[in-house]
Parts: structure tokens; sequence; C-alpha cells
């Protein structure tokens, strides 16, 4: 990839090809930048996703376990910067998750800017990830991801 920030910008085209997630379970609508130190994506909340159905049809607020799910693809596609990876033969696959935290809803009409920064880079990563809303933070986690190879994950 191209290491100035214009080109390096990620539209949907590109994302499918790197992460193995489809609709409705996709959570990264473009990447705004990335690196080798750090990715910037955007998630726009619709009132039109599925989850809102149910969580909450009065009051709809976007699951913690899916903001956390978001930061997890955001890493899957810094790690695959930083090691041989080809997303034909495998996959990034989400190992661990610790100090998560939830400051704010996430609502229907939000725009999410989800940030990811390592940790520690190798076979197994360590990431940092963090989701604001209008400047403001509403969820931050840690997480482990790890290299497969896509024939072996069963």
């Amino acid at each position: 990839m191209p290491e100035d920030a214009k080109s390096s910008v990620m539209k949907a085209e590109q994302i499918l090809g790197l992460l193995p997630h489809r609709y409705p379970f996709l959570l990264i609508d473009r990447v705004l930048e990335v690196s080798d130190d750090k990715v910037v994506c955007l998630k726009n909340v619709s009132f039109n996703e599925p989850h809102f159905q149910g969580h909450f049809p009065d009051m709809p607020v976007m699951p913690g376990v899916l903001q956390i799910e978001a930061m997890a693809q955001a890493g899957g596609i810094l790690a695959s910067r930083a090691v041989s990876f080809d997303p034909a033969t495998q996959v990034m696959l989400f190992m661990a998750i610790d100090a998560v935290k939830f400051r704010k809803a996430v609502v229907p009409g939000d725009q999410l800017i989800i940030e990811v920064v390592p940790l520690r880079k190798g076979k197994i990563f360590k990431m940092k990830g963090e989701i604001k809303v209008d400047g403001q933070v509403v969820s931050s986690a840690e997480f482990l991801a790890g290299l497969a190879d896509r024939n072996k994950v069963t």
C-alpha cells in the first residue's frame, strides 16, 4: 500500500478484499488513514441496521459487542499491513479482549471514528482501540488477534 495518507484511504471494495466479513457483519465503511502505526476507520450508524429491531425497539442503542467487533475489524486491517498476509488463504482472528470501557450510548445517526494502534506486532498482535463520536470517546478496549490459515479454522 502507498505510504502517503491520501492514497492509503480504502473504500468498501478494498476493505472487502482484506476482511472476510460481509453484510450485515461488516462494520467498517471506510478506512480514512492507515499506516504501520495506526488505522482510522469510519462507521456510519444507520437506523436500518438489523440489531436495532431488538436492541432496543423503543430506544435503539448499538450493542457494545458490535463496537468491539468494529475495533477488531479495524485491527485486522492494521495487522494485515504488518505481516505477509494473503486474504485468500489466511484470516486474522480475534483472540482476547481486555480493559473494555463503554462511556456513552451509540445511536442511529452517529458516525463512529475508530482508531486502532498496535501495542505489540507479530504472529499474535496486541492492539488498543478507541471509538469516538463527535470527538468524544464512546468506547475503548485492548485486544489480541492472530493470523490463521483459512483451511484450519474449524
